[in-house]
Parts: C-alpha cells; sequence; structure tokens
C-alpha cells in the first residue's frame, strides 16, 4: 500500500485522512499536542472555551452529512438546536440600554421607528430599479443588496469592526453560504408577515453533547496514525517521484496547514513566481475572550455598537449545559466575546464594561490567522499553484491553505472533493 502523509491534524487534515485511509497507509503530522485546528476547545474551572469561535455542525451537501453521521452516533452524542441570533442595537450612543433585534436584521425593520421604516422602504424601491447593478467590492454589494438605511445603521459599523478596513477594499468572494441573500421582494414579504430566517445553513444545527467541537477531533483523531508536537520545515521533492518528510518517504502529501508556510517548505521545484504574491495575502486574526454573561436565550449575538470593539458574542454556554461548570450562577452562562485582531488584558477588561449582559473575565486566546482576505486573483493563483504541484503528487485543502472562508462543514466537503481525485 503507497503511504501518504497528511500535514496538519485541523478538521480538514483529520476528514482527509479518514477519505484516504482505506487506499493509503496514512500519517498525519501536527505541531500541537492535540488535534483540532481552530476546533480546539479546552476547559477553564471545568467550563469549555471554544478558543477560537463557537463550532457547530450542519451542512447543505447531502454527502458530508452521510460521511458525518456514519462517525457519529446523532442522537446519542450531539443535540440538535435552533438558531436564535439577534442584533443588539444602541438606543444611544452614550446609552448603555440597547434594542434587541431579531437575524437577520433586514427581516425585521418593523422593529424599528417610523422614520428608519420609511427610508428603509425607499431603498427597497431603489433597489428593485437598480438591481441588475453588478457590485465590485463589499460595500457596494451591501448598500445594492440592502440599502444605503441598513448599510449605515447595522452593515457598515458591523463589517468596519470584523475588516478592521474600508469595506470598498473588500472583495466579494468570501460571501458564499455566510449571509442570507434576500432579494427587495423577499425582505417586504418577510417584514409584512414576520417570517423567520430559515434558509441559512445554520438556521438550525448539531451540537456535541460533550467537550464541544474538540470532542469531534477528538473522535475522528482516535483510529489515525498522529504524530503530534511535530513540526515540518521542509518536503524534500525526490526526482523520479515522491517526497521526504523528516527522513521518511512519502509516495504523497496532502498539505492542510498554512499555504505561507507551505511555499516556503517544499523543497526541489521551483515556486518563487509564487513565494511573494502568498507571501502579500492579507488575514486577520481574532481574540477570543472567555466569558461569565448573564443569562439568555440567544446562540449569537451581533454587536453594530460603536461604543467597544467587539463585534459578536457567541453564547456557547446556551448550546450544551455540559459547557457550564457547577459554580456557574443559575442566573449566569458561559461565553465567547470576539475581538479582530491582538488586543491586550488591559484593553480587553476596558471593553467588557461597556459591553452587555455584564460579562466577567475569565481567559482569552489570540489566534493569528481567522479570517483569510482574498484579493481579485487569489483563487486563480491557488488553483494554478495546485495544478503545478498534482504532478509530483502533492495536493492542499482547508481554510488557509484554500485561503477561503470555509466554515467546519465546508472545509469537509472540500477534502472531500480532494480526495476524489488523489
Amino acid at each position: 500500500m503507497k503511504r501518504i502523509a497528511v500535514v496538519g491534524a485541523g478538521i480538514s487534515g483529520l476528514s482527509t485522512a479518514h477519505f484516504l485511509k482505506d487506499r493509503y497507509e496514512v500519517t498525519v503530522f501536527e505541531k500541537e499536542s492535540q488535534p483540532g485546528g481552530l476546533i480546539k476547545c479546552r476547559r477553564v474551572n471545568g467550563n469549555l472555551f471554544h478558543t477560537c469561535g463557537g463550532h457547530v455542525f450542519n451542512s447543505k451537501r447531502q454527502d458530508v452529512l452521510n460521511w458525518f453521521w456514519s462517525k457519529f452516533v446523532r442522537e446519542e452524542e450531539f443535540e440538535k438546536a435552533e438558531r436564535n441570533s439577534v442584533v443588539f442595537m444602541d438606543k444611544g450612543r452614550d446609552s448603555l440600554e440597547y434594542d434587541t433585534i431579531p437575524y437577520p436584521i433586514e427581516n425585521h425593520m418593523y422593529f424599528f421607528n417610523t422614520t428608519v421604516q420609511q427610508a428603509f422602504i425607499g431603498d427597497l424601491v431603489n433597489i428593485i430599479k437598480y438591481e441588475n447593478v453588478e457590485p465590485s467590492n463589499f460595500e457596494e454589494f451591501l448598500k445594492g443588496r440592502f440599502g444605503e438605511t441598513l448599510y449605515k445603521l447595522y452593515f457598515q459599523p458591523y463589517n468596519e469592526k470584523v475588516w478592521h478596513r474600508n469595506l470598498k477594499q473588500v472583495p466579494l468572494s468570501w460571501l458564499e453560504g455566510k449571509l442570507p441573500m434576500p432579494t427587495a421582494q423577499e425582505m417586504i414579504y418577510n417584514n409584512i408577515n414576520h417570517v423567520q430566517e430559515r434558509a441559512f445553513v445554520h438556521s438550525s444545527f448539531w451540537y456535541e453533547k460533550m467537550d464541544g467541537s474538540q470532542y469531534i477531533a477528538d473522535k475522528l483523531a482516535k483510529k489515525l496514525n498522529i504524530h503530534y508536537n511535530t513540526l515540518i520545515n521542509k518536503v524534500e521533492v525526490c526526482k523520479y517521484g515522491g517526497v521526504y518528510i523528516n527522513d521518511c518517504f512519502f509516495d504523497k502529501v496532502v498539505f492542510c496547514g498554512n499555504i505561507k508556510d507551505m511555499v516556503n517548505m517544499i523543497d526541489g521545484i521551483d515556486l518563487s513566481v509564487y513565494k511573494q504574491v502568498i507571501a502579500d495575502l492579507e488575514y486577520h486574526g481574532t481574540t477570543s475572550v472567555f466569558c461569565e454573561i448573564d443569562k439568555n436565550p440567544y446562540s449569537w449575538i451581533y454587536q453594530p455598537s460603536c461604543r467597544h470593539e467587539s463585534h459578536r458574542i457567541i453564547c456557547t454556554g446556551n448550546f450544551a449545559t455540559s459547557n457550564n461548570d457547577a459554580s456557574i450562577l443559575e442566573n449566569r452562562i458561559t461565553a465567547t466575546i470576539e475581538f479582530t485582531d491582538e488586543i491586550s488584558k488591559e484593553f480587553i477588561l476596558d471593553n467588557l464594561s461597556r459591553i452587555p449582559l455584564h460579562p466577567k473575565y475569565i481567559d482569552h486566546k489570540y489566534n493569528q490567522y481567522t479570517y483569510p482576505i482574498q484579493n481579485t486573483d487569489t483563487r486563480d493563483v491557488i488553483q494554478k499553484l495546485k495544478k503545478d504541484l498534482a504532478p509530483i503528487g502533492f495536493y492542499f485543502t482547508g481554510r488557509f491553505a484554500d485561503w477561503e472562508y470555509y466554515n467546519m462543514d465546508i472545509a469537509i466537503g472540500a477534502a472531500m472533493d480532494l480526495c476524489k481525485l488523489i
């Protein structure tokens, strides 16, 4: 049986290893001491901390669902939940009070005052009039899809927090599957009839009863040959096929780490034409702040407020009762509050004092790579690199290998599609 190396034991690497293990002798290399990558969790004082985001599972792809549930016992290991997400809108610039608007906000404009509603209706008329105009950047998309009123009220302040840049500089490629995409007619209908959003892939989701997304990583890792605490500095391409990794020969490699590292570790093939382009790829990191907050019924809370820098609260304490230690009071739950890029504890504590639900700091974690930012030619460059590397038996997939804004299920699907070609 031929040997294949998988570099990285995040969700992409773990699923890749499973897809290939019946056809290859698979060895997984992981630089950390545990699997999971961006879906890792840890316990802090008995409470479950999603160190990057709050990962849940569902998919629009039936083949992904079928594979996933072949690895887990759905009713025993998971709970199904309905997404209950809201937007916290400030009542005033200097007020600590807020209005709770159901997500997505464009379906619930009837919560706003008459002035806002009338402006929104005027925007919808213009949207219908110019709906065939193609946007060239994120700002144009948001204004063209939702109108000036909602853009200034919510989409601009929220997304500028997330992206830390002028929205004209944000490309459109990341959007697929990430936002509800109603037409003007649908927004009118939804507001008149008070329709709740159910088309979004995670409008309902499955969540692990114990240990969150770390449970997924740990179970997928169990029957795999994984070398932990192993840093790969060089992949040596052999003249007559195959590669050497840490003095071990492999017929093929699937890289599931960061493409910025990948192009510098491959030795034996000239990738100079790609190195600067890939070195210039932009990204954002996330500081995830683990807190206690006031008990609430929500799953995600979006925060466009200019009073603080956080953009989202993920109420992971509501996902499973096991996420909260017995020491958490009955009127409190645990949650993760997200800030773009790296911030100090002092800055965190200052912001927490201005964030609703009385957050109390427990811990925090900075992840350098969380949001890949594409340029107009990023996908073309990466596809060309894939074509150049495939003949030597080198393949790659994953959020930061493909430089795509993958959710967990999309990452699994991308790995599935790649492994059919190997």
